[in-house]
């Protein structure tokens, strides 16, 4: 389906994300409206060592809640940064692990219905501990290592429901990759 932007203006801007309200034409003539969030890619890197499995849990302020969740983040003020060089250095920054080994697994949109951000999915593996480097809104991050058989018991279970997470490992193991 063909659509035409007839106009767009910037409704929201802030350093992490920036909302537009584009006016569109459809192929067959009607107008719409679409809000889109714009966000720069974003990376969910799973770190697994010897069967274990490394989660993080912080406060989510949008749902009002601690969620444990896979590592994630985007360097909003670098873009266009290597995605494995942000999963890298989000892995050391919130867990203080280094990867010897990084494989990527594919890509995934967080919503694709109001939203542009690309997410890459990495698995970490060959772990050293490092120091965290940890940024200021990441200071009650919480990080523990679970067997794999009880992250996916706190998946099914609804104890992991942050989305990117879930998606993240489903693919990794629909590609036999955990």
């Amino acid at each position: 389906m063909t659509i035409e932007t007839l106009s767009t203006r910037v409704a929201y801007e802030n350093p992490w994300t920036r909302v537009r309200e584009d006016i569109i034409r459809r192929a067959d003539g009607t107008q719409g409206l679409y809000g889109v969030v714009e966000r720069s890619d974003f990376v969910v890197v799973v770190p697994v060592q010897d069967g274990r499995v490394t989660l993080v849990e912080q406060y989510r302020y949008p749902v009002g809640q601690r969620m444990w969740e896979f590592v994630m983040g985007m360097w909003e003020t670098r873009p266009g940064t290597d995605p494995a060089a942000i999963a890298a250095g989000e892995l050391r920054e919130e867990t203080g692990l280094i990867a010897g080994r990084m494989t990527y697994a594919g890509e995934m949109f967080q919503g694709a219905g109001y939203c542009n951000q690309r997410g890459h999915v990495f698995l970490a593996t060959e772990l050293t501990r490092g120091e965290t480097a940890r940024e200021a809104t990441e200071q009650d991050l919480v990080c523990r290592e679970f067997p794999l058989a009880e992250v996916e018991a706190m998946l099914r279970d609804g104890v992991i429901r942050d989305a990117m997470s879930m998606a993240a490992f489903g693919m990794l193991r629909l590609k036999g990759l955990i």
